[in-house]
């Protein structure tokens, strides 16, 4: 019988980007919290909601939060007590995601995976995580992508309003759940790459996809596949999707809208 170690046992640091990006974030002034993540669902802030799925999962050995501003930590104070108690690590967030990714990176051993995800994953639940990082570990790249076919969140929520990738082989939504293995780190620095030429478009697309990959996606041609090959290829960095199936996955709290679903939700499963 071999003794060697369950690769899909090993173990993850997860880090949590918790930053607004803007003073006027709807969830903000729609409930009056401090900042976006102390938001509260159901009664209980999201970012708490977070932390607590995130604990709950036996894959995760430690949590990096990265935001929201010290001086406001005050306003939550079970975040607070957390944070003094060691349960989790808390980092200023630098000035874009990505370099508030890198920041987090800076603190994780050079050989440990990484769990990626958002303080406003409210609906987040631990067989998710779980699964997405089981998966993840099992899959032959670097860096993995947590997506879902648009068809299981209308399915399940017909009235939601989802950001939706339309692509040949479907319409995918975003699950706000990335792994970095070791060697996927790169994948960070090519990220911050893109984040700088936002304002430059047509810069933008040539670097990230390729000026082939935009025709195949204007001509409607391009399938997920193919759209991330184009990016492993351009970074680097393998890449390969995750699908999902619990709808949850692919619902963060962006909009008031989307607390109120994200409520209805909660209270349904209570």
């Amino acid at each position: 019988m071999s003794n060697a170690p369950n690769p899909t046992s090993q173990q993850f640091v997860a880090l949590v980007l918790a930053a607004d990006r803007t003073g006027k974030d709807p969830i903000t002034q729609h409930t009056g919290a401090a900042c976006k993540a102390f938001a509260p669902v159901d009664g209980i802030p999201m970012i708490i909601r977070v932390l607590d799925t995130l604990m709950a999962c036996e894959q995760i050995s430690t949590i990096i939060l990265c935001g929201p501003p010290e001086s406001l930590h005050v306003h939550c104070p079970e975040l607070k007590q957390r944070i003094a108690s060691g349960q989790v690590s808390w980092l200023p967030n630098l000035d874009s995601p990505s370099r508030s990714t890198e920041s987090g990176l800076s603190q994780v051993p050079s050989d440990t995976p990484v769990l990626l995800t958002t303080a406003d994953h409210a609906l987040l639940t631990p067989s998710i995580v779980q699964n997405f990082l089981q998966r993840s570990l099992a899959a032959k790249s670097d860096a993995t992508v947590g997506a879902i076919n648009q068809n299981i969140i209308a399915a399940a929520f017909p009235n939601s309003k989802r950001t939706v990738i339309r692509l040949r082989d479907g319409g995918f939504c975003g699950c706000n759940l990335f792994t970095f293995k070791p060697s996927g780190r790169p994948i960070v620095k090519f990220w911050r790459k893109a984040e700088d030429l936002r304002k430059y478009p047509w810069r933008l697309i040539a670097q990230v996809l390729g000026l082939k990959t935009v025709l195949s996606y204007l001509f409607g041609s391009l399938t997920l596949h193919q759209a991330l090959t184009a990016v492993s290829e351009k970074s680097g960095v393998s890449i390969q999707a995750i699908m999902q199936d619990d709808p949850r996955a692919g619902v963060d709290v962006d909009k008031v809208e989307d607390l109120a679903l994200a409520e209805s939700i909660l209270k349904a499963d209570s």
